[in-house]
């Protein structure tokens, strides 16, 4: 990165940190912290998920602190939200469970790319609330409205929703801004629209990343082709897609193809 970019990356990777554990301190003082931990143990035996301790209910990507000066980012990829191997203490990152090692191995079989997954990427959420599954937030969120001191939990995957959604589109926007060269230019990667979906879970996210993003649709459609969405990771769901996607546009390089799947989806999702 260069001397700008590391700055901005730094202010958003220290902001980020503290957002987490301010948000885990809302929690305390109103007596929701254990209950959100607790509403995360039932959501296991909810969502037929075997049993593990909760480690860390709110995740800050601990991976953003190995970031150094001298990495290139070429990608901001957003995920959903942290799942059981993300949230143990030994972890405290994104990706790191079968999704995230089904996406390193995408990149090491695209050397093409020139991207190493754990060196050029951001790795983010929609949310750095845990649950087993995604759709256990769901669980979450709606036992959490029957509890006395439950809608603070609620409030938070919401409001935590929006911060990344604004914070993300802002790195985004500032990197790409302060790129010297085309190379140095990142892409922003949201992968996993499934709950992006009206009253999805992820609603809240879409409507404020939507609000940023679509103001460039007339003025800036270069930073705007550098915003792609694509199936999650998970269960290979990326690769096949994407592989079914080249086989009717057999003509196009994975780079190319990649824009122009991402286009595809982004378009079916946010209409723009």
């Amino acid at each position: 990165m260069n001397k700008n970019q590391w700055k901005t990356f730094t202010n958003f990777r220290q902001s980020f940190k503290d957002q987490v554990e301010k948000w885990q301190k809302e929690l305390e003082r109103a007596n929701a912290f254990s209950l959100l931990k607790e509403l995360q143990k039932k959501s296991q035996k909810a969502g037929n998920t075997p049993d593990y301790n909760i480690e860390t209910p709110i995740v800050y990507n601990s991976a953003l602190d190995k970031i150094t000066e001298e990495d290139q980012i070429k990608l901001i990829i957003v995920g959903d939200n942290p799942g059981k191997n993300e949230q143990l203490s030994k972890n405290r990152a994104y990706l790191v469970g079968q999704a995230g090692k089904l996406g390193e191995k995408f990149f090491i079989d695209s050397p093409e790319l020139n991207i190493d997954f754990r060196k050029n990427a951001i790795i983010l959420n929609k949310t750095p609330v845990h649950s087993p599954k995604t759709k256990d937030l769901l669980y979450i969120i709606s036992s959490a409205q029957k509890e006395l001191n439950g809608n603070s939990i609620y409030n938070i995957i919401n409001e935590s929703q929006i911060y990344m959604a604004e914070n993300t589109a802002k790195l985004h926007r500032s990197l790409y801004e302060q790129s010297e060269t085309e190379e140095e230019k990142p892409q922003l990667w949201l992968v996993g629209y499934g709950e992006l979906k009206k009253a999805g879970i992820f609603e809240p996210y879409k409507t404020a990343i939507s609000n940023i993003y679509k103001q460039y649709s007339n003025h800036d459609t270069n930073f705007l082709d550098s915003f792609l969405v694509f199936q999650h990771f998970s269960m290979n769901r990326f690769s096949i897609d994407l592989k079914s996607f080249c086989k009717t546009q057999s003509d196009l390089s994975v780079k190319k193809a990649l824009a122009r799947l991402g286009k595809i989806h982004r378009l079916k999702i946010f209409n723009f």
